[in-house]
């Protein structure tokens, strides 16, 4: 067996695959803020888990974001080479607002009093300029010590290149501080570009006490109860980690949860024949959307969490603060908005019943009648129809509308959003929509998936098995991964292919030993190797796969090729300028096996076995109500077809279908839908 567990803001999600009898379970709990090891170990006993079978236990949290967001990790000390105290604290001089006469940075993840000095010195080739002076470190760590400082955030100038000092004062800081986390820059970023390098060694530092708190809690109790397996935990890149490593790097997590989705998506477009595609992830808190082309996820080198730089790989993930629970408002124009706040798992949408007031996409869900109030959650969460339209009734009131009119206004307001965050993602990067399927997914994504594809032109909506639970599936689809990297400036027509090599077999060795220490075999082993590059002159790099991890002259004729595609996709041009590498990056994988989706079950009598009776809906674009036909989704079986307007309804989500649309059930229980007026 295996099981995957996915905690996100309002719900969690849990999935167990038993290979042997090709069976999957499913199932949601509620996030426990409070202590997330309680709301898994809920998860584990609600799908029936028998510990001692699972071979793998695969987790994705967001707990390390949520300390970023809400500002709750660890007191956090630098230590950095002499004369470069303020490099964090200056970053760059870029607004993220450029016309918000407001804008302030925000503060700090280290206050300056906390930043320290110590004389040493290395140049770019990672020659000694300056020796380091163990004294001076003994009294930055005396210091550190005295500050009650839980973690240390170590980045030398230049240590990318040559990390001798770096690793001295990690020796000093364990001497001198026993007990306090120490994160050494050039363990998780060997790439030039000083203030990115020590933000991203700050922002693990800083959630480093409270993630290695959290995994040895609950590994320790799963150990107890008798969990014999593998405990993994995936990857903001992709892909996923030991305990040990998660322990150690937990930079990688910050967007460990809804990287599942991704992976998993790419892995259903493989399976249906589908290498495009969109994702729509909406759950409680949030949406995430991203991209997959020819069936890869797109890795970000440059991506920014909370406004800081983070140097390591993540998957491209646009997220915004629309899900079920984002809240509606009436900013100070009058005009209705929808979130980013949200009421959360506690006290959650009015009409949970929890002593939630404001009203929230849920609650207007429910009022617009694509929510059947006796069946959320397959009966196990009572909604109460009558809070939501208080709580909606209120906005009416201020807007002077009815509450039908306000809360199909709240989801369009909200369809509007996505629709938006979408558009980022696909045409600004280059991409047109009708070339991809939209794969909508988490607990909310069927009620705005069609509408939203509608208005920005894809073709079809892919609706996958237990699309509540999906980001957990995708998380049984992962292989373990390590991402190495090492900066080398150089024109491609002046390269010296001998060198990077030595540095790809410099790479690949470092990525044998670690995929050794997780347990992997050569043999189970596999080496990706990519590269940074741009036109000589400018500052942004793009990333591009190398032929092999030993090039020959032969090969740059086709690096160059492969890069002005690869540029003209991104930016719109491409140029003669002279091309060079900045960046020699590997994806090492340890190989799990892909454990098999059963086959979707027979047709047992068409749609027509499936429907259920009728619903009135409120639409914004409809005057009055609209009759939708309400199915049930468990009853459907493979090439049972239907057309809109309908509601397909499964235990823990509802998919809309309107007007001219079409649906099909494929080989492995997806939907498929073919959107009307799009693409025809």
């Amino acid at each position: 067996m295996r099981i995957a567990v996915d905690v996100g803001g309002t719900f969690t999600d849990v999935i167990l695959l038993d290979e042997e009898k090709g069976e999957i379970r499913l199932e949601k709990t509620e996030t426990t803020p409070q202590d997330p090891a309680q709301g898994v170990l809920a998860g584990f006993d609600k799908v029936g888990a028998d510990l001692k079978a699972i071979r793998y236990f695969i987790h994705g949290t967001t707990l390390g974001l949520n300390a970023l967001l809400t500002r709750s990790g660890a007191r956090v000390a630098i230590v950095t080479t002499e004369g470069f105290r303020d490099v964090f604290i200056l970053g760059r001089t870029s607004r993220d607002v450029m016309y918000d006469f407001k804008y302030r940075k925000p503060e700090p993840l280290v206050p300056r009093y906390l930043c320290f000095e110590v004389p040493e010195r290395m140049n770019f080739e990672g020659k000694v300029l300056k020796p380091f002076d163990y004294e001076a470190a003994r009294k930055v760590a005396e210091r550190i010590k005295q500050e009650a400082v839980e973690s240390v955030a170590v980045c030398f100038l230049h240590s990318y290149v040559n990390p001798a000092h770096e690793i001295a004062m990690g020796e000093v800081l364990q001497q001198v501080c026993p007990g306090v986390s120490v994160t050494l820059s050039h363990e998780l970023s060997r790439e030039y570009r000083e203030y990115e390098r020590t933000s991203t060694t700050v922002i693990d530092a800083y959630i480093k006490p409270l993630v290695k708190r959290y995994l040895e809690k609950l590994d320790g109790q799963l150990r107890s109860a008798g969990f014999e397996g593998r405990f993994l935990m995936t990857r903001s890149g992709g892909g996923a980690y030991t305990l040990a490593a998660a322990v150690r790097e937990p930079v990688h997590l910050v967007h460990s949860g809804p990287a599942g989705g991704a992976i998993g998506a790419a892995y259903i477009g493989q399976l249906i024949g589908e290498p495009n595609i969109i994702t729509l992830d909406m759950g409680g808190t949030s949406l995430d959307a991203s991209l997959i082309v020819g069936g890869q996820v797109h890795l970000d080198t440059e991506a920014k969490v909370e406004g800081l730089p983070v140097s390591v790989p993540m998957i491209d993930i646009r997220t915004i603060g629309a899900g079920g629970g984002s809240i509606g408002w009436i900013d100070d124009g009058g005009h209705l908005q929808m979130g980013p706040k949200s009421a959360g798992a506690l006290p959650g949408p009015a009409c949970y019943g929890k002593g939630g007031q404001n009203a929230t996409f849920t609650d207007a869900a429910l009022v617009a009648g694509y929510l059947d109030p006796e069946n959320f959650l397959g009966g196990e969460v009572k909604l109460h129809p009558d809070l939501a339209r208080q709580a909606v009734g209120r906005l009416a009131e201020r807007l002077g509308l009815s509450v039908e009119q306000t809360a199909a206004g709240m989801i369009r307001i909200t369809e509007a959003k996505i629709a938006g965050a979408i558009r980022e993602i696909s045409i600004e990067r280059g991409y047109h929509p009708k070339d991809f399927a939209l794969l909508s997914f988490g607990g909310a994504g069927g009620f705005v998936s069609t509408a939203v594809a509608r208005e920005i032109g894809i073709p079809r909506v892919i609706v996958p098995i237990g699309p509540a639970n999906f980001s957990a599936l995708g998380m049984l689809m992962v292989d373990v991964t390590h991402d190495l990297a090492q900066t080398h400036v150089t024109r491609l027509d002046e390269m010296d292919v001998d060198t990077v090599n030595g540095i790809y077999a410099e790479l690949i060795e470092r990525a044998r030993e670690l995929l050794r220490q997780d347990g992997f075999s050569d043999e189970s082993s596999a080496f990706e190797p990519w590269a940074e590059m741009r036109y000589a002159g400018q500052e942004h790099t793009v990333r591009i796969r190398m032929p092999g991890h030993r090039i020959t002259s032969a090969d740059l004729p086709r690096i160059v090729e492969d890069f002005n595609a690869a540029h003209l996709q991104a930016y719109g041009h491409r140029m003669d300028d002279p091309v060079e590498v900045v960046t020699l990056r590997l994806r090492a994988l340890g190989l799990l096996a892909r454990p098999q989706l059963p086959p979707a079950p027979e047709s047992r009598g068409g749609a027509a076995a499936a429907r259920k009776g009728e619903r009135q809906v409120h639409r914004f674009d409809q005057e009055g109500t609209v009759t939708y036909a309400v199915y049930d989704r468990r009853l459907l079986g493979r090439g049972d077809t239907l057309e809109g307007p309908a509601i397909v309804e499964e235990p823990s989500t509802t998919v809309l279908l309107h007007q001219g649309d079409r649906l099909r059930v494929g080989d492995h229980g997806e939907l498929i839908i073919e959107i009307g007026g799009v693409g025809q």
